[in-house]
């Protein structure tokens, strides 16, 4: 469909558009693949601008994306020079990266959220393409595989530090983020969503904030040591606090209030985050 040679080998490929001559616009949005994809976009504009000051950088990025994934493409200047390389789940077995890939949320991460590479970072990242583009065209023999997954090893770890720069780079955002993650807890218990509605999910806060779940739990990790689920239950137990001790009302309707279908639950998650029942808390808290 896009004129591309065939690959020298049936589970892994690697497209070298650095001359712009492969037209991805061909490709069916949205679609979905049966490989990792891993692409070094050159002309990837990153800058996020605050005020007089520069957050990221417009060298290049990284978007990432897992097998059956979903992807619909956002990208407005239709401009996909750059690198691909494409693997089936299968080339990876009997290696520890099997495992270790599905620690990375950045695969999970949406087109907005992508590696922002700075000058040095993007040497690096470019050293990395080159080693493997070569084992992948040039030599397959009985350590081709090896040194091939060694090098996307490499690649993933690489894009963890660079994506840990990229949270701390992206600080004052993210803090601007956090806030409104709070407002919207805020605003979720005091319009009393939770009678209808239940508990708050990672998915209804990543959607109200428009950024993917990934991305906000990393977020949140970087800036706060929890995730969004621990976030989701810091609050829900600092709420079942405050009714706790300043009103009257019974362990179950504090649960159903919060949005628990079971008393039960709510009184497994008071005690396993405070070490207390909730009737313990109250008595003592009196």
């Amino acid at each position: 469909m896009l004129g591309l040679p065939k690959p020298k080998h049936p589970l892994i490929s690697f497209v070298d558009n650095m001359d712009g001559n492969v037209d991805l616009n061909r490709m069916s949005s949205p679609h979905t693949s049966t490989f990792y994809k891993i692409s070094y976009k050159a002309k990837l504009q990153g800058k996020l601008r605050y005020g007089q000051h520069y957050y990221d950088f417009d060298e290049g990025g990284l978007f990432f994306v897992s097998p059956n994934q979903l992807v619909a493409d956002a990208d407005n200047n239709k401009d996909h020079t750059g690198y691909t390389i494409l693997f089936h789940p299968d080339f990876l077995l009997s290696y520890p990266l099997a495992k270790k890939i599905k620690q990375y949320g950045f695969f999970a991460y949406t087109a907005n959220e992508a590696l922002y590479l700075s000058e040095q970072e993007k040497m690096t990242i470019l050293s990395v393409l080159k080693i493997t583009k070569e084992e992948i065209n040039s030599r397959i023999d009985d350590f081709s595989q090896d040194v091939i997954i060694s090098q996307i090893d490499l690649l993933l770890n690489y894009s963890n530090r660079f994506y840990k720069r990229q949270f701390i780079t992206r600080k004052f955002v993210h803090n601007r983020l956090l806030q409104q993650l709070e407002e919207t807890l805020t605003n979720y218990f005091t319009d009393e969503k939770p009678l209808n509605h239940g508990l708050p999910t990672v998915q209804y806060l990543s959607s109200q904030l428009n950024v993917s779940p990934s991305y906000l739990s990393d977020m949140l990790r970087t800036m706060t040591g929890q995730n969004t689920q621990q976030h989701i239950h810091h609050y829900l137990i600092e709420k079942a606090k405050e009714k706790l001790s300043t009103t009257q009302l019974s362990v179950s309707e504090i649960a159903y209030h919060l949005g628990f279908e079971h008393p039960q639950s709510f009184s497994k998650l008071f005690k396993s985050k405070t070490h207390l029942t909730p009737l313990k808390f109250r008595q003592r808290f009196n």
